[in-house]
């Protein structure tokens, strides 16, 4: 398609499997003008996929990494509008509709991007959990920012962004190897309206597999790549920071890297220390007023 208004880009690497019913799901959206285009980041075996007129395949002979994958996409897209899919994970086919519909209604300040609630699914499709985005205005720092209970930051990868501005930031910072969403988004609030959309357009699906979120190694040394290069802006939002401490020493701990996990909890105490004890706190003080209620009923 010469003029699509949106790009659907899909990185993949050594799902075979998996990678065919992400672009069903791409190829099956409920407006015309799209394009799919796959990246595949040196697979041990080249995808197997029926030729369709909107899909295109590009293939990288050596393994380059989750953003220089994406980018490549994006600087192949013909698009006035990207987003992306991984590989494992499906589009409901209300996607791009919901997500254009929402832009071209918002009254928030220009340029906006758009983010919309995915849904977390298990092997068997069935609903584990769902995430709803906050709508932040152009001049927020997306993640650091403080937000109502019912609101998520993890339904980052729904992004809808202009071509155009995508390129005009850099893309993905192709030295990190995880965190590439969280990085972006410390770029491009500052200058870009997000906007939230409650309707889920996005299935992620929870499986046991590799993923490079999960990768321990990548994570620690991005997380440390991502403070180092956006110190200031950590320390101008210390709440937020100390929440995004905590979170990571939660998850090392999880991951069995206790001593990460032990670093990032005192470092997360010294940023915001009444803010985290209280946090540490606060199962057991539900708990303890749970208690109280039953003692006194």
């Amino acid at each position: 398609m010469n003029n699509p208004r949106l790009s659907i880009i899909i990185p993949t690497y050594n799902r075979p499997h998996l990678l065919p019913r992400a672009v069903k799901s791409a190829l099956e959206q409920t407006i015309e003008e799209i394009e799919v285009i796959v990246v595949d980041d040196g697979s041990k075996t080249p995808p197997q996929l029926e030729e369709h007129p909107k899909l295109k395949v590009i293939r990288f002979e050596q393994n380059q990494g989750n953003a220089v994958v994406r980018n490549a996409g994006a600087k192949a897209a013909k698009g006035q509008w990207i987003s992306y899919l991984d590989d494992d994970d499906r589009l409901l086919p209300t996607f791009a509709e919901t997500s254009l519909n929402a832009l071209e209604k918002t009254h928030l300040p220009k340029p906006v991007a758009a983010i919309s609630a995915l849904a977390v699914v298990n092997n068997q499709g069935e609903v584990l959990q769902t995430r709803v985005p906050p709508t932040l205005p152009r001049g927020s720092y997306f993640f650091l920012e403080e937000i109502e209970p019912q609101y998520s930051f993890l339904s980052k990868q729904t992004l809808f962004i202009e071509r155009e501005l995508f390129l005009s930031i850099g893309g993905f910072d192709e030295s990190f190897r995880s965190r590439v969403y969280t990085e972006l988004y410390l770029r491009l609030n500052p200058i870009c309206s997000l906007l939230g959309i409650p309707e889920v357009t996005y299935h992620l699906t929870a499986h046991e597999g590799p993923r490079v979120s999960r990768n321990p190694a990548f994570r620690q040394t991005s997380f440390e790549q991502l403070i180092a290069k956006h110190q200031n802006i950590f320390e101008s939002h210390p709440k937020g920071f100390a929440n995004f401490l905590y979170s990571h020493a939660q998850i090392s701990s999880e991951q069995g890297q206790l001593f990460a996990a032990a670093k990032h909890l005192i470092w997360a105490m010294s940023v915001e220390p009444r803010h985290i004890l209280g946090t540490l706190t606060w199962p057991y003080r539900e708990k303890l007023k749970a208690q109280q209620l039953i003692s006194h009923s």
